[in-house]
């Protein structure tokens, strides 16, 4: 019970006053104005506000319901509470008094002092609650205020949201609709779930009976590739060498493919663009025609050059001097280099064509190593390089184009020569495992960095990114193609100043040795 405040008392007795004064003085109630004249009172009241304001009914220049009825009106005063003393039991009076003014109590003369200070602390905790209501009040008001501005605010906000949600709904729709690349949409299972006009029209059917096809089972993997399920994965996927049947036109069109997955909270789906590449197929056929014809046409003459400076530097059409022989002998290895990288090209051309068809036989895999190192033993000597063969069954044979794998174990051992440097130890290791031929070609060299060892295999990579040489960076790609004709594979262990180790793998190749009796 809050019970502090000020009261105000009023009465024209001094004796009243001073007794009642003394009385709540000795009830802790302190804080006590008493006046014997209403109008003093009426003035102090104007400036101070108070929890209790006490008068004496009958007082001689104004009673109490007229002072209290005047106090009520002060700013001050407007909730504070009010008692009435009376000297008479004049109940029609006090019933006045409470109806036309309001007071809170009215108290006989004489009085129960016990009763009184009750109905006093009662009277100024009324005034403190009436008080703190009045704030809570105005709080409230305050914040159902600011509740009505955030409404607005929020209504115009969620406004604002919507037609940008659905400005930007509009605009990814006239993408998906009208994107010259196909997109499609499919759950975790590749089903699909929608399809572009793009997409549509690259696959000649409706999108009603496009959708919940498997997206896998509509493409064609042309070689073969291992796929990962895009749904789980976190990077995007990039697809070459894939095409898809146009139903309507019944052909088969070239695409490229990226798919990314989308996660949309507890569900998951996956974006593909198919692109047509077609026109960029067709552009790569046709540049490529056009280098392989001149490569071709270029062997004719090249070949010419070689065979005449041979004539000359032999004697045939007469005696050179030695600084002759020396220009002639460069410019005939020239020629040859230039040869060399003709038929090379020709060579990429026809396995990119589909032109080269292999021709397999029978032999000994360990014979034909044994005749590359022989063939490259000027090499050996000119590096002081040491060569060591390491095969468990050297009678062991292979189904497999001999002149091409030739081309490959001579372009792994040139290279090892090559890169190796000085005095380079070189091993061969010639092993089966099941029916698959495994050939391994090391060396101590200078090594390769993985940056460098991630585009060895490509068209004119020189195998380092730190220095350039004189090759034509065909050697590698064209022995990556030559092994994966015969469905085999090719790859590279090494490390930097540790040298490195080229492995070829055909698939299903070896055959046992026979056994004479």
């Amino acid at each position: 019970m809050d019970t502090n405040g000020k009261i105000v008392l009023v009465d024209d007795e001094v004796m009243v006053t001073k007794t009642l004064s003394t009385l709540l003085k000795l009830e802790g109630l302190r804080d006590t104005a008493t006046f014997n004249n209403p109008k003093d009172a009426l003035e102090y009241l104007k400036d101070n506000p108070c929890e209790l304001i006490i008068s004496d009914f009958i007082m001689p220049e104004m009673d109490g319901i007229e002072f209290l009825s005047k106090a009520k009106e002060l700013p001050l005063q407007a909730e504070t509470t009010q008692m009435l003393l009376t000297g008479y039991a004049d109940k029609e009076n006090a019933i006045k008094a409470i109806n036309e003014v309001g007071i809170f109590k009215y108290v006989e003369k004489p009085w129960n002092n016990d009763d009184l200070i009750l109905n006093i602390k009662n009277a100024i905790e009324r005034t403190n609650l009436k008080r703190a209501l009045r704030e809570k009040i105005i709080q409230l008001k305050k914040a159902n205020s600011e509740l009505e501005e955030y409404s607005k605010n929020l209504e115009s906000l969620v406004q604002k949201r919507t037609k940008e949600l659905w400005e930007s709904r509009e605009k990814l729709n006239a993408i998906f609709t009208n994107c010259a690349d196909g997109i499609v949409t499919f759950k975790k299972d590749n089903r699909l779930v929608s399809l572009n006009q793009a997409a549509c029209k690259l696959f000649g059917l409706e999108e009603k009976n496009l959708l919940n096809k498997n997206f896998f089972e509509l493409i064609i993997n042309e070689k073969n590739q291992k796929i990962q399920s895009p749904a789980k994965q976190d990077e995007p996927l990039f697809l070459r060498d894939f095409s898809l049947i146009n139903y309507e036109k019944d052909i088969k069109i070239p695409v490229e493919i990226s798919l990314a997955k989308i996660e949309n909270g507890s569900d998951s789906f996956v974006v593909g663009v198919l692109r047509d590449v077609s026109y960029q197929r067709e552009n790569e056929r046709l540049r490529d025609d056009f280098i392989a014809t001149l490569t071709h046409d270029l062997r004719t003459p090249l070949l010419a050059a070689i065979s005449g400076l041979e004539f000359i530097l032999n004697g045939t059409l007469g005696e050179t001097t030695q600084k002759q022989k020396e220009l002639l002998e460069a410019m005939k290895k020239s020629n040859e280099d230039m040869l060399g990288l003709t038929n090379a090209l020709l060579e990429v051309y026809r396995y990119e064509a589909g032109k080269i068809f292999l021709c397999k036989t029978r032999f000994p895999v360990y014979k034909l190593v044994k005749d590359c190192v022989k063939e490259l033993d000027i090499l050996f000597k000119q590096n002081n390089s040491s060569i060591e063969i390491e095969c468990k069954n050297e009678g062991m044979e292979i189904n497999a184009d001999k002149n091409e794998i030739r081309r490959v174990i001579l372009n792994l051992l040139g290279n090892a020569i090559k890169h190796g440097g000085e005095n380079t130890k070189i091993k061969v290791f010639i092993q089966k495992a099941d029916k698959d031929l495994i050939l391994s070609v090391e060396d101590n060299g200078a090594g390769l960095d993985e940056e460098d060892q991630k585009k060895l295999f490509k068209r004119f990579s020189q195998g380092t990114s730190k220095k350039r040489s004189c090759s034509t960076g065909l050697g590698l790609y064209l022995s990556r193609r030559i092994v994966e004709a015969h469905n085999g594979t090719i790859w590279v262990e090494s490390k930097l100043n540790k040298g490195s180790k080229f492995t070829f793998c055909l698939k299903n190749a070896a055959i046992e040795s026979k056994v004479l009796l």
